[in-house]
């Protein structure tokens, strides 16, 4: 009887061993029925090389994980991360041509734990493509060109200055922190009509919880970061529908704002709901101000180190110069005069190109994919690595170097290709001129009325995600006249 039980044992110990020895070597060589897959590593069975993906790499240059397979293996290459299954590239007409499949062979894709946080609604849902236009042209409406020149231009000045006055009577700031909420009381105050004082919550660092939690893999158990990163979501989502409910049931006339639009969106639409609409409030805060408040950082620590007096200097010569062609030099920043700006655009493009916050601009295959003699299978994932395109030499000289100068010869191919700080194809970020206005605007205040220096912090670490280690603090003093 004890022998009968020893061999069934053995028996399935040996059905489990040759089982999970097929489903490892399919994993690690997997099949392409219709052509030849990229070259690369699958590494481990569901986990993949997601360990030495995120190693941190303390720089902002490419993550050593891609360089070290873009030298063994080309541009184009396989991988897994995460569980999924996934292509990478970091070659800019490879790039291109992905992004211009969009709709046809490929698709937005989120991560899961980016899917859970904004929810099955605005990601999943059969009409996506209908919801994406329309969120869109809502989006247009409210921070577009038309809106900056004729609206949101003074309005935005006016809140850097008051931010940068604040920022002036405290021993030292932490630069992104500081501007993400500048960036955060903006858009509440002027697309939701809000006063965020009025909140007891940290939306700053509730935000940015998500942001650690979104590469990680979305295990909702107690202590780890995507948990924490679900019961901040929890919060900011009640937040906003608590926004959303108190404008509902105000009895003061239509502010004609985001929220507005929104809520008579509910009413009119088969698609959207409170939920969705509350959903909706958060991705455009959260859009808003990771990615130009880690811009803003990466500037700042530029604008303080050894080659920074020429790069500044160059900046108040600009920017000056504006206030001395007024005839009221009091008078706000004018359309006109952001729109004459030529040095500042070329800072801006430098430090975006450098800065590159996200680890990828990631797309699914609905069908398979053709490219370059390889076949990207359906249902695998394509990740677009910014940041290899960027700072790739034979584009870019000296790519490591923070050179302003340089655009004043980089051709418009190699801007349409090699430089995607926004994405591109169709989903170009919207927001792209916000973005810019607000950088723009924030460099025009400070070069004029204010002086800084470096109090503490700038090593920068990729983890994936870019952040500045322990913060960028510096103190902000007022040009004495």
């Amino acid at each position: 009887m004890w022998w009968s039980v020893v061999l069934v044992l053995n028996l399935l110990i040996a059905l489990g061993t040759i089982s999970f020895t097929h489903y490892a070597y399919r994993w690690m060589y997997p099949e392409c029925k219709n052509g030849k897959l990229p070259p690369g590593s699958m590494g481990f069975p569901l986990i993949g090389e997601t360990i030495q993906y995120l190693i941190p790499s303390y720089s902002l240059d490419t993550q050593p994980f891609v360089k070290k397979r873009v030298a063994r293996y080309g541009k184009l290459f396989k991988t897994s991360l995460a569980g999924k299954k996934m292509v990478i590239t970091t070659d800019p007409e490879i790039s291109n041509y992905i992004f211009m499949e969009e709709g046809k062979s490929v698709n937005l894709w989120y991560m899961d734990s980016f899917n859970t946080f904004l929810g099955a609604a605005l990601i999943n849902s059969t009409t996506t493509a209908y919801i994406h236009k329309y969120l869109k042209n809502l989006v247009l409406s409210q921070v577009g060109n038309e809106s900056l020149k004729e609206k949101l231009l003074p309005k935005i000045e006016l809140m850097i200055n008051q931010a940068l006055n604040s920022w002036s009577t405290q021993p030292s700031v932490e630069v992104k922190e500081c501007t993400a909420t500048m960036i955060i009381e903006l858009v509440l105050k002027e697309l939701l009509s809000y006063d965020s004082t009025k909140s007891t919550h940290n939306l700053v660092q509730m935000l940015s919880e998500f942001i650690k939690g979104m590469m990680n893999i979305p295990l909702n158990v107690p202590g780890t970061t995507f948990h924490r990163c679900m019961k901040n979501q929890k919060k900011v989502l009640q937040l906003m529908k608590d926004i959303l409910h108190d404008r509902k049931n105000s009895t003061e006339k239509p502010k004609g704002d985001f929220l507005d639009q929104l809520i008579d969106d509910v009413k009119k639409e088969e698609f959207m709901s409170e939920e969705l609409a509350a959903v909706i409030m958060i991705a455009l805060v959260f859009a808003s101000f990771e990615t130009v408040s880690t811009a803003f950082t990466v500037a700042m620590m530029f604008l303080t180190d050894q080659q920074a007096p020429l790069v500044v200097k160059e900046l108040l010569v600009e920017h000056q110069a504006i206030i001395n062609n007024r005839e009221n030099a009091d008078s706000p920043l004018t359309w006109q005069e952001y729109k004459s700006m030529t040095f500042t655009p070329k800072v801006i493009n430098e430090t975006l190109r450098m800065t590159n916050g996200v680890p990828g601009i990631v797309r699914k295959a609905n069908k398979d994919v053709h490219i370059n003699g390889y076949v990207i299978p359906k249902g695998w994932i394509i990740m677009v690595v910014q940041t290899a395109i960027h700072m790739n030499p034979e584009k870019f000289k000296d790519p490591l170097s923070f050179n302003p100068w340089r655009w004043n010869d980089i051709r418009s191919n190699i801007v349409g290709k090699s430089f995607i700080p926004f994405g591109g194809g169709k989903r170009n970020c919207v927001g792209t001129e916000f973005a810019k206005v607000i950088m723009s605007v924030f460099f025009h205040v400070l070069v004029t009325k204010y002086s800084w220096t470096k109090v503490k912090g700038g090593q920068a670490v990729r983890w994936p995600c870019l952040s500045v280690k322990g913060g960028f603090h510096i103190k902000v003093s007022q040009k004495i006249e």
